[in-house]
């Protein structure tokens, strides 16, 4: 029965289920032995458990304390789902960009209004390596400032579709960058709050790595989340140092280029229109010097 118990929070969600449930208490005595076999239930708790194994109707507390017994502590509450914590960041976002000045705001917050919650989230892919080496250092960076919503991210990205964008030829656009980011849309065409002509998203590049120069037909709002990242508006000009949670818009067409820092770069991301319409790379000299290891500025 204790193989049946994934974690130890989980099997003190599963002894606290309600009594009178066909089943239950078989369900609540194998959740007890599991957590008695992790040494994290005494003996007595257990012997409560165990004589209402078959009396679902019967509550082992009850009996505990008609023995002189100790309840066991509270059960914590149940991870939320992926709808839940999907709808949490993306109201989160929607805060934290109404905070922001500028350009680009007010136009992302105008498309996560006219977006709605998908019937069924779509199904998170396969873990993605970026994801499980850089987005914990990145949330790190991001909770000493924005607690709220690096735990709405933590919470909500296990329930996300990460992937690496590969409109662009790798050759064109570097195995570094190619191999070293992931992007989640939360909303879109095919996101967890569907959205017509916009998205809304997450990207994280790993750190030291060149989003070499690049353009696009989408007017774009970066609300980085990290900092500070190097960035550039034209090939082969100078990198101008931007701290975390100053917010970069990209009119249509405008070249950019992204040299993350020490610290992985993590942005909120938003394409107003045009999504459909692929980035291309923009040629520029300068990319061997600026990704030579320990390359200033």
């Amino acid at each position: 029965m204790s193989a049946m118990i994934p974690d130890a929070d989980e099997a003190r969600r599963l002894l606290a289920t309600p009594p009178g449930q066909p089943g239950s208490g078989r369900l609540r005595y194998g959740a007890a032995m599991a957590l008695h076999g992790a040494g994290l239930l005494d003996g007595e708790v257990l012997e409560a458990y165990r004589i209402c194994a078959l009396l679902d109707g019967e509550d082992p507390l009850a009996v505990l304390r008609a023995r002189g017994g100790r309840p066991p502590p509270p059960a914590p509450p149940a991870p939320p789902s992926a709808a839940l914590a999907t709808a949490a960041l993306v109201a989160e976002a929607d805060l934290y960009l109404a905070g922001l000045g500028g350009p680009g705001p007010a136009e992302a917050r105008a498309g996560i209004a006219a977006a709605r919650q998908a019937a069924d989230v779509p199904a998170p892919g396969a873990p993605h390596p970026v994801v499980q080496r850089w987005l914990g250092p990145a949330l790190a960076a991001l909770g000493r400032d924005r607690p709220g919503l690096a735990a709405a991210i933590a919470a909500a990205a296990p329930h996300l579709r990460w992937g690496a964008y590969d409109s662009y030829p790798r050759a064109r656009i570097g195995d570094a960058f190619a191999e070293g980011h992931a992007f989640a849309p939360l909303a879109g065409e095919e996101a967890p709050f569907l959205a017509r002509d916009f998205e809304l998203g997450l990207f994280l590049i790993a750190p030291r790595i060149l989003y070499r120069d690049h353009r696009h037909r989408a007017p774009e709002l970066y609300a980085p989340l990290t900092g500070p990242h190097s960035w550039r508006f034209g090939p082969d000009r100078p990198l101008l140092a931007l701290p975390a949670h100053r917010p970069v818009w990209n009119d249509p067409f405008r070249p950019h280029a992204t040299r993350v820092g020490d610290i992985p770069f993590l942005c909120l991301y938003a394409w107003t229109r045009d999504v459909s319409d692929p980035a291309e790379v923009v040629e520029a000299a300068d990319w061997a010097r600026l990704e030579a290891p320990g390359a200033a500025p």
